[in-house]
């Protein structure tokens, strides 16, 4: 992942990277991030070998229960392995939410932390940074969920499970971002069994689902990669497990503006469904053109990637919440997955500014 942030980044953010944050060493087997809480600081390793990590506790409800009153370590499952130029500690930043594995060295590890609270000023000070920025993490959070579904087996992602990225999404917009997706976009109606994006092949604009249902699937097929291209350009039909459903609001198509890769699931309709097209050449023309856009833009695809592989994480993992331990539900205690006021805020916001979009584009 090192050419990752070298090409992303100029030797000025890197300059400044180095200037704000200080690098320590991480001796084998210490905990450098903790699952289920959230980070202080972004994370680039430097040299050495980070494991990633998700709770796999042992059956026994009181063995949990015991780890749990005496902060004990539970046994976690592997799940990748992080080399020099890797990124974590990035979802304070981009979901305002714990994350979801354990993060741990391996064996001596060189690490340049910098402060969150630091990072955030730059973030909303600097547009052209905040642009390089989160394309990275884009980019990064892309390939690590890919690697995981490839490592893990795509059998064993759960079936059916809803996204919920449209209200944090359109939170993160201006309504001058909206209003020109708007205008320079087409409303569509895509009759129910119409495949609108086929895996790794090549797509052809930005869609926002304004009415409907689609599904989200994966291959199962074991041929490899450009073999199914091919039967997906030739039309051929090609077995897929449902992953997820999407259902009014959401985004799709966004894989391409990311850096050029072609996307990893095939999206079709459930029933007939109102898109949103935004062509990919007039897309592309805006984040080239206007860096305030771009920055917004790719924070909105770093969210959606981050809410994609944190929910796959939850699916493989133990799944514990606070409230599952016997904890009161008090205003004190912290229950996964809770939203804080300003995600509220954001969210009512968001809906809004939906409601707004069909009556602009006279959707009912």
């Amino acid at each position: 992942m090192t050419e990752v942030l070298l090409k992303e980044l100029t030797n000025s953010d890197i300059d400044w990277m180095i200037a704000t944050g200080h690098q320590r060493e991480i001796t084998a087997g210490n905990l450098l991030i903790q699952e289920g809480k959230t980070a202080d600081s972004l994370h680039i390793l430097l040299d050495g070998i980070l494991t990633v990590s998700i709770s796999q506790p042992d059956n026994s409800p009181l063995t949990r229960a015991f780890a749990a009153i005496e902060g004990g370590e539970i046994s976690g499952r592997e799940i990748a392995r992080l080399f020099s130029g890797e990124v974590v500690g990035e979802l304070p930043l981009i979901g305002n939410r714990p994350t979801a594995t354990t993060i741990k060295a391996i064996e001596k590890s060189l690490v340049m932390s910098i402060p969150q609270q630091k990072l955030a000023a730059k973030l909303q000070q600097d547009v052209g940074f905040a642009s390089r920025f989160y394309r990275a993490i884009a980019i990064m959070l892309s390939d690590r969920l890919q690697s995981i579904i490839n490592q893990l087996g795509r059998s064993n992602l759960a079936q059916g499970q809803p996204l919920r990225d449209v209200l944090f999404i359109l939170g993160e917009l201006h309504d001058s971002d909206i209003d020109w997706m708007m205008a320079y976009g087409t409303v569509q109606k895509i009759l129910v069994n119409t495949t609108l994006i086929r895996e790794r092949g090549t797509v052809d604009a930005l869609y926002i689902l304004l009415d409907g249902i689609m599904s989200l699937s994966i291959t199962e097929d074991k041929r490899n990669p450009l073999a199914r291209a091919f039967a997906a350009i030739e039309g051929h039909e090609i077995s897929g497990r449902e992953i997820a459903r999407l259902s009014k609001g959401e985004i799709v198509g966004e894989t391409p503006f990311i850096d050029g890769r072609l996307p990893s699931a095939t999206v079709k309709t459930i029933e007939d469904s109102i898109v949103l097209s935004v062509p990919r050449q007039e897309m592309a023309a805006k984040l080239q053109q206007d860096v305030g856009f771009a920055s917004r833009f790719y924070r909105v695809i770093a969210t959606l990637l981050s809410q994609r592989l944190q929910g796959t994480l939850s699916q493989l993992g133990s799944g514990r919440r606070v409230y599952s331990q016997g904890l009161p539900l008090t205003k004190s205690a912290e229950y996964e997955d809770e939203l804080n006021d300003t995600v509220l805020d954001s969210v009512a916001i968001a809906g809004k500014r939906f409601d707004w979009m069909l009556g602009r584009l006279k959707v009912s």
